[in-house]
């Protein structure tokens, strides 16, 4: 047997804002990035690389703090 390590990566941005009293919207002003794109980046629906980046510096906040990330590992059986 061997162990596998799993992750789960959870976006954390409705969290971010919330605390900071701000809006989807006032973000999206702040990026560029349209709203609805905001939206489906908070339902884990849609990541792009420039918008991870861009809100992440709006925010002034690491990449890693837009997430909630758990590492598990997992024994994975193989019978041969």
């Amino acid at each position: 047997m061997r162990m596998e390590t799993t992750v789960k990566v959870t976006p954390r941005l409705g969290k971010v804002l919330k605390e900071r009293g701000m809006t989807q919207v006032k973000l999206s002003e702040l990026t560029g990035i349209a709203q609805g794109n905001i939206s489906r980046f908070d339902k884990l629906e849609s990541h792009k690389d420039t918008h991870t980046v861009l809100i992440s510096r709006a925010l002034g906040i690491s990449i890693e703090d837009l997430f909630e990330i758990e590492l598990g590992q997992t024994e994975e059986n193989h019978q041969s």
